[in-house]
């Protein structure tokens, strides 16, 4: 994915996050995975895998497709 794309996914997943009232530390904690990358994936570093998202998805209690919603 390109910078763009993953800086708008990673804006979404922030917002949803903030949304349940998660802390990044907590989330990662629900799809086992380190809180460094949950932040690397917010600010556009790492591109997850679908697995990962879908997992993140359920997690924040959104549909996946939500998550690509950057209008």
């Amino acid at each position: 994915m390109n910078t763009t794309v993953l800086k708008r996914l990673g804006k979404n997943i922030k917002k949803y996050r903030l949304l349940v009232g998660l802390t990044q530390e907590q989330l990662a904690e629900k799809i086992n995975v380190h809180q460094t990358y949950i932040g690397k994936i917010e600010i556009g570093i790492c591109s997850p895998s679908v697995k990962l998202l879908y997992s993140i998805s359920r997690k924040l209690k959104v549909k996946l497709s939500n998550i690509f919603d950057f209008d």
